[in-house]
């Protein structure tokens, strides 16, 4: 990583430039900082030359204590920068007031190739008007935030990330290193995406249209004590199982009565609500990372046919899901893989 960003035109790589102030969540910074640092071209070189930059440069304390050393941003927009990347954190309330700040964003825009920004690192791209008129996300506890302060902005809500055109933005923390593998995957391919995810040990690389926060996630949040961690494990696994009451209470070491009541007791949800989010969030990782039929996805995914996987798109998605593939597809729309082999899961 450069402070300066010093030129090497016999090496040439894209420059990718964070932008950091005080207080700025560490993770929005280091995931997609690790993830632009790791990638390689094919012949083996570092694809990109990152940089961590400030208003004023110097030491730049972050959420953690941690501090890390930035470059005037000034200096690094004299040169040629290919991505500039607002980072996030609660602080980022405190950042927005900074009109240097903001208009420094606002004349990037013209000169960048991407300009996104992680988690509420948004909200400080949205005091600029850099977002007027463009999708975005931030984190999901902060959209109704962003849609009410400023409704020039279409918020979407579920999305991991959302790119719209050169603007670039990531829900949470780690939705940043989503975001950053589908930077490099526009720009090397999906097959460096892929090695990335795997070097990094992510569990999925998730398509933009992912929900933020996960029926599994939910459920084992709202419970709390693990008793349904077992079922979720053998859920996600496999969501075309036998998802019936009496499966599922089994699975779980309940009597269906017993179960369907704690299960809606403590996620607020019925059992076949749950299991039909979990079967669309399948069904959008197939939509967005494989080249499968509409209803080959369906069977795959846990639904009866084509139709009702419709009907639970509509209710949950408020989309087709032929809409979902094309927005979201791997690619920009164009699905690369196909058959049960896809490496839509990214193990190590």
């Amino acid at each position: 990583m450069n402070v300066n960003m010093p030129t090497d035109s016999a090496n040439p790589s894209r420059r990718v430039v964070f932008v950091q102030f005080d207080g700025a969540k560490l993770l929005d910074t280091a995931g997609p900082l690790q993830v632009f640092t790791d990638a390689r071209t094919p012949e083996g070189r570092a694809a990109y030359d990152c940089a961590l930059v400030s208003l004023s440069g110097g030491a730049m304390a972050t959420d953690t204590g941690v501090a890390l050393p930035t470059g005037r941003l000034d200096a690094a927009m004299a040169g040629v920068v290919d991505t500039l990347i607002v980072s996030g954190g609660r602080r980022a309330f405190d950042a927005m007031r900074d009109t240097a700040l903001l208009a420094a964003l606002a004349g990037a825009r013209g000169r960048v190739r991407r300009l996104g920004s992680v988690c509420l690192g948004a909200f400080i791209l949205a005091e600029g008007g850099v977002l007027d008129g463009a999708r975005a996300t931030t984190h999901w506890e902060a959209c109704d935030r962003l849609a009410a302060e400023y409704p020039e902005i279409t918020v979407e809500r579920d999305a991991i990330y959302v790119a719209d055109g050169p603007l670039w933005t990531s829900a949470g923390v780690s939705a940043g290193i989503d975001m950053a593998l589908a930077m490099v995957e526009a720009d090397l391919g999906r097959a460096e995406a892929l090695r990335l995810a795997r070097a990094l040990v992510l569990y999925l690389r998730r398509p933009g249209g992912q929900d933020q926060f996960s029926a599994p996630l939910q459920a084992q949040v709202a419970a709390g004590d693990g008793r349904f961690d077992r079922m979720i494990a053998a859920l996600r696994a496999d969501p075309a199982r036998d998802l019936s009451v009496a499966a599922m209470a089994a699975m779980a070491g309940m009597s269906e009565r017993t179960f369907a009541r704690q299960f809606r007791a403590v996620t607020g949800t019925a059992p076949a609500r749950f299991v039909e989010r979990l079967r669309v969030e399948a069904a959008c990782v197939a939509l967005a990372e494989t080249s499968l039929p509409v209803k080959s996805v369906a069977a795959r995914a846990g639904f009866g046919g084509e139709e009702q996987m419709r009907r639970a798109f509509r209710r949950q998605r408020g989309i087709a899901p032929s809409e979902y593939r094309a927005r979201f597809a791997a690619g920009g729309g164009q699905a690369r893989e196909s058959g049960r082999g896809a490496e839509a899961q990214a193990l190590c």
